[in-house]
């Protein structure tokens, strides 16, 4: 059974996660950033994880504590849900269209954290979502989960639909990766 709760709580955030890697995607996600909302949704769709995220963070301040420390938490929750990674696929590589958007991830659950980040975004804000918090919760995620994470989007013009590109093309590389394909763990060192 591959699965985690973890709760987090500091001055400016107390958030909640819980994923089954094992799941069905089903998503119940609720950070009070409606765009984010809609991210992690997708990505627990196509993911084919269940995840809850319940997230209360300053947001009378901006979005990035809650943004930040929600990657955090989702990273603590997959690592501990994917346990010693034997007999994983480990690997994932995903390309999405969005309409004029294409998006790409690459990844190694690795327990070495590493995220390479290449999209740029044409405006400041999808809703009330500064676009820049779209690098800092894959790099929070990234190094909590233990994953070196490579996102690129290859082309677009709508912020949207590039962010939603790399949200799902994460997605489908880490179900991909953590798919049980033997009972050893892959690596010529034997851990991971």
């Amino acid at each position: 059974m591959r699965k985690a709760e973890i709760t987090r709580k500091t001055g400016e955030t107390e958030i909640t996660v819980s994923i089954d890697l094992d799941g069905n995607g089903k998503a119940n996600i609720c950070t009070g950033i409606g765009f984010f909302d809609h991210m992690l949704t997708a990505f627990t769709v196509h993911s084919g994880f269940d995840m809850r995220v319940k997230a209360h963070g300053d947001l009378e301040v901006d979005a990035h504590h809650t943004v930040e420390d929600t990657g955090i938490v989702i990273g603590q929750a997959f690592k501990q849900a994917v346990g010693d990674m034997k007999g994983i696929v480990r690997y994932g590589s995903a390309y999405i269209p969005m309409d004029e958007a294409l998006g790409f991830c690459s990844l190694d659950v690795s327990n070495r954290p590493f995220l390479v980040f290449d999209a740029d975004f044409s405006d400041d804000r999808i809703g009330t979502f500064d676009t820049c918090l779209t690098e800092e919760f894959f790099r929070s995620f990234a190094f909590n989960a233990g994953i070196t994470l490579h996102l690129k989007k290859e082309y677009g013009k709508n912020d949207h639909h590039i962010a939603e590109a790399l949200f799902k093309a994460t997605a489908h590389a880490l179900g991909d990766a953590v798919i049980v394909k033997s009972n050893k763990i892959l690596s010529t060192k034997g851990v991971l």
